[in-house]
C-alpha cells in the first residue's frame, strides 16, 4: 500500500438549513484514504454517510473544510474541472444501480468511455474485459430488466471502472440486494481494489459486511471515528 494518501478530508463540515432549523450534516471531519485500501463507513440512515461521500466526490460541496483527490483539491474546483474529476477520476456505484433501461449489459459499462471517445476497438474491448472481471461476459447483450438485481450491480460496478478511475465511491451498494448477495458483491468490490489497484469507499449500515473492509469509520450525528475490525 502506497505511504501517500489518494483521499485527504480535513475539517469537513457541512449544514443544512430549513428555515430557522439547522441539521449539522458533518462535524469537522477527518481522514485519509490510501491506494489499494477498502474503506467502509458504516452508519445509520441520516447520519451522514451519503452526504460524506458526495463531498468526496464532488457531487456537493461543504461549509467548510478540503477534499482532496489525487492530488486535486476537490472542494476548490470550478464546475467544470468537476465534471473531468467525477469523469475520470472518481467511480459511482449506487443503491438503486442507475443503469439505462433501454441499453444492454455491454452498452451500459461502454457509457462513460463513449463519454470520452474512446476509439470503438479499445471500447469493446474494455467492455468485455470488465464484463468478464464481474463474472457477466455471458450476459453481456441482456438488457437490465433481464438480470437479477445482484447481476445490475455488477454491470453497474463494470461501468464504474470503465474509465480506470483510482476513487470507488459506493453509496450503500448492497442495499437492495439480499444479505448473500450483498456480500457476493462486497466480496467483488475487495477484489476489485486488489486487481485494478482503487481505492474504494463503501457506505453500508450493514453489520455484517464489515470484516471485508480494510478499516471501517463509523460516523453518527456528524462525527466521524475509526472503529477496531472484528474478523470473522
Amino acid at each position: 500500500m502506497s505511504s501517500e494518501p489518494l483521499v485527504v478530508v480535513e475539517g469537513l463540515r457541512k449544514v443544512y438549513r430549513s428555515g430557522p432549523k439547522e441539521v449539522v450534516a458533518l462535524r469537522e471531519v477527518t481522514f485519509e484514504a490510501y491506494p489499494g485500501e477498502l474503506v467502509a463507513v458504516r452508519g445509520r440512515s441520516g447520519s451522514g454517510k451519503t452526504t460524506l461521500l458526495n463531498q468526496i466526490g464532488g457531487l456537493d460541496r461543504p461549509d467548510a473544510g478540503r477534499v482532496v483527490v489525487a492530488g486535486q483539491e476537490v472542494t476548490a474546483l470550478a464546475e467544470d474541472a468537476l465534471v473531468a474529476l467525477r469523469r475520470d477520476v472518481v467511480g459511482f456505484v449506487f443503491q438503486s444501480f442507475g443503469l439505462i433501461p433501454v441499453l444492454s449489459a455491454a452498452e451500459n459499462v461502454g457509457v462513460p468511455m463513449r463519454l470520452t471517445r474512446t476509439p470503438s476497438g479499445a471500447r469493446e474491448e474494455r467492455v468485455r474485459m470488465l464484463l468478464a472481471l464481474v463474472g457477466l461476459e455471458q450476459h453481456a447483450n441482456q438488457r437490465p430488466y433481464e438480470l437479477s438485481g445482484g447481476q445490475r450491480q455488477r454491470v453497474a460496478i463494470a461501468r464504474a471502472l470503465a474509465n480506470r478511475p483510482r476513487l470507488l465511491v459506493a453509496d450503500e451498494p448492497t442495499g437492495q440486494l439480499d444479505s448473500q448477495t450483498g456480500r457476493q458483491i462486497m466480496q467483488l468490490l475487495r477484489a476489485l481494489v486488489r486487481s485494478e489497484g482503487v481505492t474504494a469507499l463503501v457506505a453500508t449500515h450493514d453489520p455484517g459486511l464489515m470484516t471485508l473492509a480494510d478499516r471501517v469509520l463509523e460516523i453518527s450525528d456528524g462525527v466521524l471515528r475509526e472503529v477496531a475490525l472484528q474478523q470473522s
